[in-house]
């Protein structure tokens, strides 16, 4: 049987993309993105909790991540979990899981106040992201 791995967050950028452009000409961003809960507790004050998720974004959806995303954006993305794991200098495994982003939806009003609802895809550009890359790009 196969498994589901899919997330699908909707959240502001902790800060602006950080793009690293590796060999071939593979362009990466990586962000953190907040999302946040709010819900009543048992005396019934209501109550914030936020999660940061590190996102990573490939090719097509880096470059267009470098071009329109910023500290604040709101977005939605859609992709899987990756956890990947690395020596550090002194031999220490390391261990970080990140959401690889799919889709990609900008939902931050445009200037003339109407939603921007631009969505991108890179389904067609998935697989490969693995491929001669060094365990931690950042």
């Amino acid at each position: 049987m196969r498994g589901v791995n899919k997330v699908m967050l909707i959240g502001n950028l902790g800060r602006d993309p950080e793009i690293q452009i590796l060999d071939g000409n593979i362009a990466v961003a990586k962000f953190p993105l907040a999302t946040t809960e709010t819900f009543k507790d048992r005396t019934g004050k209501l109550v914030s909790q936020t999660e940061w998720h590190t996102v990573v974004l490939w090719r097509g959806l880096a470059e267009l991540a470098q071009k329109f995303l910023h500290k604040s954006s709101l977005v939605y993305i859609e992709g899987r979990l990756r956890t990947r794991n690395w020596d550090d200098k002194d031999g220490v495994k390391k261990f970080v899981t990140e959401i690889v982003g799919e889709n990609l939806i900008m939902l931050d009003k445009k200037t003339d106040g109407t939603a921007a609802s631009d969505h991108f895809d890179m389904n067609h550009n998935k697989g490969g992201e693995n491929d001669n890359i060094e365990p931690n790009p950042f």
